[in-house]
């Protein structure tokens, strides 16, 4: 068997690489800049080892320059440089990484700083909008000469001495007739405000062509470091006043003003020290909000925000913000920025936050999540699982904090946070254990309360209702010890307004779950809690919710009233029942099992509307004629045969508007009805 090595061809491999390797052509300027930085953070790192000395009054800075006219683009740093034998390593090498070299030299050294790249691709990006690449550097070593290096095309170069009189390296891009576009000021400032908002060097961009920019400033705001072009003598301001002899002089109301005209002062795009590169106690309130609403130009305040900052067992720093938002959540979704060592990589990654976090704006830096090759995406590795859970358990931190220390913020926040909340509670488990506790549920009176002061407030209801009866107190503990705690709740508390009063007028509390999300959360809710049962206001009339027992004799003519609304109605599905409640205000409401209820919804989900519940052992709907309104107790005393089945249907609409809105022809035919109700009664 023969062996060796396999041999890459770079005019096979170079076009794919020119074309293919990233999605986005401006990606070359993060790519080229990313370089720069690199090779300024390597100078850092000599220096922390002692092997180089920074010369006074030198500061760090990466210049990118255009030319529209020669259409071209030029990335200066003054950074590490290289030799002859650098160039040829890392160059003229495809895919042999500096970055990788340098760390392995200097990983014991010092770790103060990160290095950038890892695939040593990038300087090869160039080359989708360049025909033509130079590169000129010189290295910091001492004696060093500097280097010229050409390429036209990619696939073969010239090298040779160059006349880089400063330490660094220069590389100008040749435009080609595509990509003329990155030879505009205003367009690279666009893709430097995207990819390197906070470099940590700062990048200054200036158009070669354009004049020299200059600015007139008071003498005494001169700095050392200004150029002045001139002097400008402002003149005196005057003005004519009379005097008292009545002739006229010019008085001087402002005394004439030197002042200096000098360049423009370069102002760099980037913020080299972001706010969560720092320490969350040297981060203040107006600080938190500023950085959002630059970030991701949103005019209103999040609700709340976590600061990330952790070493072990991974590199992780970032700021997550809750934002203001008023839809459910599965129209809505957030943006989570990625960075590698402050150079932005993506703003839509999902991998790192857990599904239910999705609204979530931020920003998250780690050097330790693992690209592919073109850094547009994240590859498959179990430590992007380990930080979507660690985001995951510093949310519910967040939570579980803010709700013992900041119960009134924490209220104030609950409605816009519960449907991820509870998402999140039924997707991880981890998740869901750690804020079980502090999963808040508002009631009809506005008021938030956690399961257990609901569990608890409910007993209490519960025992003085069996005090004040004639049960034992060994019947009441064998009861407690049976049932569920029962919990009631309202969808919608306009359309559910009639059952809420009856709630009310009967000292009953009911929860508000207004979202998709609470069906599916308070089944799973009682599947991990057995001692609690949910049910919407309008599943059943409770004990409570009644008057006094009735006589028998009364109890057979409601029967046979019921038996007789049924025949009327023609729905064998719909039961008919009437009872003396308390409140005399309703003559009729619609009841549904909260089983069968449930089941609709899942019928709903799976689009299996217009299915009969009872197919799965769901009941259909209950008829409830209140015995203590007039009008029934009207139709208890006098039959009203011409009218009945006009009464009876009447009564189902009227129930069941207060129950959900009648389709657009039962509506119809109900408006009709009530017409002719009202002119036959006239």
């Amino acid at each position: 068997m023969k062996k060796g090595n396999l041999s890459i061809n770079s005019e096979n491999i170079f076009p794919i690489i020119k074309k293919w390797l990233y999605s986005d052509h401006d990606i070359f300027v993060r790519e080229l800049i990313s370089n720069a930085t690199d090779a300024i953070t390597k100078l850092k790192k000599l220096s922390l080892a002692g092997e180089f000395t920074k010369p006074e009054g030198d500061e760090y800075k990466i210049n990118v320059e255009v030319s529209p006219k020669q259409k071209l683009i030029r990335f200066i740093d003054n950074g590490i440089g290289m030799t002859e034998e650098e160039v040829e390593k890392y160059i003229n090498q495809i895919a042999f990484s500096g970055a990788v070299d340098f760390i392995e030299k200097y990983k014991d050294k010092t770790n103060e700083e990160q290095i950038i790249g890892h695939f040593g691709l990038g300087f090869y990006s160039a080359f989708m909008v360049a025909d033509k690449v130079s590169i000129d550097t010189l290295s910091y070593k001492e004696g060093a000469k500097p280097i010229h290096w050409v390429s036209d095309g990619g696939l073969e170069f010239e090298m040779g001495e160059g006349n880089r009189a400063s330490r660094g390296t220069a590389i100008t891009l040749y435009l080609n007739d595509n990509c003329h576009e990155f030879a505009n000021e205003f367009r690279v400032r666009e893709i430097l405000n995207k990819y390197c908002s906070f470099m940590p060097v700062e990048i200054f961009l200036k158009d070669i062509d354009a004049e020299e920019a200059t600015e007139i400033i008071e003498k005494d705001e001169l700095l050392e470091s200004d150029t002045v072009i001139e002097t400008i003598i402002e003149p005196a301001k005057t003005e004519e006043k009379e005097k008292e002899d009545g002739t006229k002089e010019l008085v001087e109301i402002e005394p004439a003003k030197e002042k200096i005209k000098i360049k423009k002062r370069p102002v760099a795009l980037n913020d080299i020290h972001p706010l969560w590169t720092k320490h969350p106690n040297e981060c203040s309130d107006e600080e938190y909000i500023e950085f959002y609403r630059k970030v991701f130009m949103d005019y209103k305040e999040p609700l709340f925000w976590i600061h990330l900052n952790m070493d072990y067992p991974f590199n992780l720093k970032g700021i997550l913000y809750f934002p203001k938002i008023n839809t459910e959540y599965d129209s809505i979704e957030g943006t989570i920025k990625l960075y590698n060592n402050q150079v932005f990589i993506a703003d839509n990654i999902k991998e790192v936050i857990p599904e239910f976090l999705l609204l979530l704006k931020g920003v998250i830096d780690s050097a330790d999540i693992p690209l592919n090759v073109s850094r547009s995406a994240l590859q498959n590795d179990g430590s992007v699982r380990k930080i979507s859970e660690y985001i995951a358990k510093k949310v519910a931190d967040k939570l579980s904090g803010m709700c013992k220390t900041e119960r009134d913020k924490y209220e104030k926040y609950w409605d816009d946070i519960a449907p991820f909340i509870k998402y999140g509670y039924l997707k991880d488990e981890k998740f869901a254990k750690k804020v079980e506790d502090y999963i808040l549920f508002k009631n009809i009176n506005d008021k938030y309360l956690t399961l257990s002061e609901l569990i608890d407030e409910s007993k209490n209801s519960e025992e003085t209702l069996e005090n004040s009866s004639d049960e034992t107190q060994e019947n009441a503990e064998e009861k407690k010890e049976v049932e569920k705690t029962q919990i009631f709740y309202v969808n919608d508390v306009k359309e559910q307004s009639q059952y809420v009063n009856i709630f009310k007028s009967a000292g009953k509390d009911a929860v508000v779950l207004p979202h998709s999300i609470d069906v599916p959360f308070i089944s799973t809710l009682e599947m991990k809690r057995d001692n609690v049962k949910f049910l919407r206001i309008d599943s059943d009339m409770t004990d409570d919710m009644r008057s006094e027992e009735v006589a028998e004799d009364t109890k057979a003519s409601y029967d046979k009233l019921s038996e007789k609304v049924k025949t009327a109605l023609h729905n064998d599905r719909l039961k008919v029942s009437v009872q003396l409640l308390k409140s005399d205000e309703i003559s009729s409401v619609i009841t549904i099992s909260e089983e069968s209820r449930r089941m609709q919804e899942m019928m709903k989900q799976y689009g299996m509307m217009g299915m009969d519940p009872s197919m799965f052992g769901g009941e259909g709907e209950t008829l409830v004629l209140n015995a203590n309104h007039p009008l029934v107790k009207e139709l208890l005393e006098n039959n009203h045969e011409d009218l009945f089945d006009m009464i009876c249907e009447q009564f189902y609409d009227l129930a069941s508007i207060s129950h959900s809105p009648l389709s657009p022809e039962r509506m119809s035919t109900f408006i009709k009805r009530s017409n002719e109700l009202m002119l036959k009664l006239k």
